[in-house]
């Protein structure tokens, strides 16, 4: 064996022992041609297999040879919108630069606007191009014509001033239909008649009238006749069946009764005596209307010494809340006790005249409203107002 042999061949031995032994050895020759033969792999691409005729083996094309199919890639498909290309990049002037005016025309200058901007250019501020409030295209405010205007009074208020209901109620009957005048139904809210004409009302308002209840309260000290305020009890929680004093004729009092019961007149916190509640609107304008006549009459009890010419003033003379007051009945009955009658009722309205004279009121009580006088109605108690009564 020639030395070549012994080096290009190992001993079966060495090889066993050696597991590299066959990768060192050099290949053969035409092993070494087929690589050659082989197209150079690209990177990324995979290599087609060799293709086979009855046991022998072709190469393959070249990689230059072989036709690739176009990559085609599916359009979105579903609720999405298609891409839409970029709009196109403005071309903006550079920051601070001055933006070109223009000149408005001569004519336009005249009046309003030519003075807003005269006035702007001399505050040194911006002067800003006058624009009309509206748009020509608005339509003209509506005139209204004098002849079109509803000549008369509103029903509801004609009512109201005859005393035949309250406002209130005079608009309930009118959407009812209950009302009629000059023998003609009226049933639109906001109805303008002539002051003198009738007006007459269904038998339904007069049933609907009648269910009205007018109380008499003797109101006693701690208790406020309007509004509860803070720590003080109203007078109406005193209206209850075991405080009533019943009388012939009475209807039966009902829990309903108290709905929309509300004082016609102010009593003083610090005063006792007769306190009206009622739910009907004629009562409350008889006794505390702005042109009320209706009598009032208190006896007071005093403190103090009177100024000079004091019980005058306390007649007529004085004033309240920079307003005179109408002429009263002021009379003395003892050193510490005078009469008043009023026909006006302001807060604290006795008590503020005293003041003016010199005196302290210690004691206050109402015995009369109008024709009604509280009697012999025991303190805390109440009774129904009598068909037979009025103010």
């Amino acid at each position: 064996m020639s030395g070549d042999d012994k080096k290009g061949r190992q001993s079966p031995v060495a090889a066993a022992e050696d597991p590299w032994a066959k990768w060192r050895q050099p290949a053969p020759a035409a092993d070494k041609a087929d690589e050659s033969a082989k197209p150079a792999k690209s990177a990324g691409r995979p290599q087609r297999p060799p293709i086979t005729t009855a046991g022998t083996s072709v190469p393959p094309a070249p990689a230059e040879a072989v036709p690739t199919a176009p990559v085609v890639r599916p359009r979105p498909t579903g609720t999405l919108s298609p891409l839409k290309k970029a709009a196109p990049v403005r071309k903006t002037a550079a920051k601070g630069a001055a933006k070109p005016m223009v000149a408005k025309p001569a004519a336009a200058e005249s009046g309003a606007d030519g003075l807003k901007r005269i006035h702007a250019q001399s505050r040194g501020g911006k002067a800003r191009d006058a624009r009309p409030l509206r748009p020509e295209s608005a339509a003209p405010v509506a005139v209204r014509d004098p002849a079109t205007v509803p000549s008369g009074v509103r029903l509801s208020k004609v009512m109201s001033e005859r005393g035949l209901c309250s406002r209130r109620e005079a608009d309930l009957w009118i959407e009812r239909g209950w009302v009629f005048v000059d023998g003609v139904q009226v049933a639109e809210l906001g109805s303008r008649i002539d002051p003198a004409a009738a007006i007459t009302i269904a038998r339904e308002a007069e049933r609907n009238q009648a269910k009205q209840v007018t109380i008499l309260l003797h109101k006693p000290v701690g208790y406020v006749s309007g509004q509860p305020e803070p720590d003080c009890k109203p007078a109406v929680a005193l209206i209850s069946t075991e405080t009533w004093v019943r009388q012939a004729g009475d209807p039966e009092f009902k829990p309903w009764m108290l709905r929309g019961l509300a004082p016609a007149g102010r009593l003083d916190i610090d005063s006792t005596g007769l306190l009206v509640l009622t739910q009907d609107g004629r009562v409350a304008r008889k006794l505390i209307g702005e042109d009320s006549e209706t009598e009032k009459e208190y006896l007071v009890r005093i403190s103090g010494e009177m100024i000079a010419n004091g019980l005058e003033l306390l007649r007529h003379g004085l004033k309240l809340d920079g307003r005179p007051l109408k002429p009263a009945w002021v009379k003395q009955l003892n050193e510490d006790q005078l009469h008043f009658i009023l026909k006006e009722g302001k807060k604290r309205q006795i008590r503020r005249m005293c003041e003016q004279v010199g005196l302290r009121v210690t004691g206050l009580k109402r015995v009369r409203i109008g024709k009604v006088r509280l009697g012999d109605l025991p303190l805390g108690q109440w009774r129904f107002l009598r068909p037979d009564e009025h103010f």
